[in-house]
């Protein structure tokens, strides 16, 4: 199948690009390299543009007979996304608005969408199933979630079919150590915590440890990234014309940061000296999948079930890309 990679330069992207090639698609990566890295591409599949220049987006739907788009390309920041809200309305929603239009004009009709468990807010219940409602609490979750919205009234007046894939905290990095996680600034745990390892940062700060939690520090739910792009291929044979479907992806385990910071430690071999600081506003006790959906839709199961697993993959990352993909 031809598949275009929409940010398929970031971190989950630049992943199911690979498995993509491996499983025998012709792949096709537009990503205007804002946030991507040209590095993490293969040669000769980067078309560098944006989305909102939707008369080169149709034309590389045409010119390359794409049959099904990838859609990775949003901000993801949460700090950011109420600083900015403006930014995330433009990239994650406008930009969104016109790959859908120029998918239209090309008559492109399938498209996996890259959505997140932030469309669910401060659950009250654990763990989180699809029909859990979604009240997002800030400006990213809420512009996924008019993404998703968008889609399904996209299939039933223009006969898209899609999926959309809500991921828990994606984590880890391709087995060879060749591509993984480089975001500038960096804010999610395990490669915070890998940079004390490195020497980067003197010490982790823990946020808050009296939630009512096992060790009284937050859980979540962390899927490898290889794991994530494979539900992506899973989702690819699963989609019908004028249908969608929307789709937990965790491992359906919860992993303390209290348990985070000693796998880095266990991994690494080193002390990682950690400091206790105040709860952040906002940041519920638990959020953890239920992935039956995924397991019975996509006949998918992670294959990376345990956290030590997770971090030595990224681990082997970091250690030989201690800054990132910049030489």
């Amino acid at each position: 199948m031809n598949i275009m990679v929409v940010g398929g330069a970031g971190y989950i992207g630049s992943h199911a690009v690979r498995l993509l090639i491996a499983a025998g698609h012709q792949v096709t990566v537009y990503d205007n390299l804002s946030r991507g890295h040209r590095q993490a591409v293969p040669d000769g599949l980067l078309v560098e543009g944006d989305l909102t220049d939707r008369a080169r987006v149709v034309s590389v739907l045409r010119e390359c007979k794409i049959e099904a788009v990838m859609h990775f390309a949003a901000f993801a920041l949460v700090n950011e996304s109420v600083a900015d809200p403006a930014l995330y309305y433009r990239n994650n929603v406008i930009a969104a608005l016109e790959l859908l239009e120029a998918m239209r004009e090309a008559e492109v009709t399938k498209i996996v969408f890259s959505s997140t468990t932030a469309t669910y807010g401060e659950p009250a219940t654990m763990p989180i199933s699809e029909d859990t409602p979604q009240q997002p609490i800030n400006p990213y979750g809420f512009t996924k979630l008019v993404i998703e919205k968008a889609l399904a009234d996209y299939a039933s007046a223009y006969g898209l079919g899609y999926a959309a894939l809500r991921y828990f905290n994606a984590a880890g990095a391709h087995p060879d150590g060749t591509i993984g996680e480089d975001h500038d600034p960096e804010s999610h745990l395990i490669p915070v915590v890998l940079q004390v390892a490195l020497g980067q940062r003197e010490k982790i700060t823990i946020f808050g440890d009296d939630f009512a939690t096992p060790d009284g520090t937050c859980l979540r739910d962390y899927i490898h990234v290889e794991d994530l792009a494979s539900a992506h291929l899973r989702a690819l044979e699963l989609i019908e014309p004028g249908k969608g479907v929307c789709i937990n992806l965790g491992t359906g385990r919860g992993t303390s940061v209290r348990e985070i910071v000693e796998a880095c430690r266990k991994v690494t071999g080193h002390p990682i000296p950690a400091v206790m600081g105040d709860r952040r506003s906002g940041d519920p006790a638990e959020l953890v999948a239920d992935n039956r959906l995924a397991k019975e839709l996509l006949d998918w199961t992670p294959k990376y079930d345990q956290i030590g697993s997770i971090v030595e993959t990224a681990w082997r990352w970091h250690q030989s890309h201690p800054n990132g993909y910049a030489t």
